[in-house]
């Protein structure tokens, strides 16, 4: 029997950034419905999930067809409603993690399943942090609300694959407090 093949689902590659990880604890945004959120950097050079991305959000839009058409006689062109997949280039260009990538901004409702390297569940929260690599099990799907038409992305699970530098300028507190010569510690 064939498995099932849903083709508006996504497993980035491992090379993906994890940004704005709120991934503990869901936060509400403008007053809206608490939701667990990241933004995925996928750098323009990792080709096969750019090209994964691009697949399913043109399945999330032909599969959405009669939600995006709503009231209209037509559905509108691909072109003319938001698309998850933005271009930081564009988009941020000031911020360096941006340089040379796309991004994506993902939220769910219920908490992601979050893993290691090793398939194994992450429970210390310190972990997981803005400027991580890792992979994510994403979704595509088209919505259309009060006349807000597009493409939106799932959350669906998290795994990590290794660190990176933390992004937002925070320093570690084991960079903060490691030095050569603890003796002048009081002195």
């Amino acid at each position: 029997m064939p498995k099932f093949m849903n083709l508006t689902k996504v497993i980035t590659g491992p090379e993906t950034r994890w940004s704005y990880a709120n991934v503990w604890d869901p936060k509400a945004i403008d007053g809206g419905k608490p939701k667990y959120s990241i933004s995925l950097i996928v750098s323009k050079d990792d080709t096969e999930t750019v090209e994964a991305i691009k697949k399913a959000i043109q399945a999330a839009y032909e599969e959405g067809a009669a939600k995006l058409k709503g009231n209209g006689k037509t559905v509108p062109p691909l072109s003319a409603i938001k698309n998850p997949l933005r271009d930081g280039d564009i988009e941020k260009p000031d911020d360096e993690a941006y340089a040379n990538a796309y991004f994506i901004n993902a939220n769910s409702a219920s908490q992601p399943g979050i893993v290691d390297a090793n398939v194994q569940p992450i429970i210390n929260r310190s972990e997981v942090y803005s400027g991580v690599y890792g992979r994510a099990s994403i979704n595509f799907y088209a919505f259309n609300v009060n006349g807000n038409r597009g493409i939106a992305c799932g959350l669906n699970n998290l795994q990590k694959i290794r660190d990176g530098e933390p992004l937002g300028g925070k320093a570690s507190a084991a960079s903060d407090f490691a030095t050569d010569d603890d003796d002048d510690f009081l002195s």
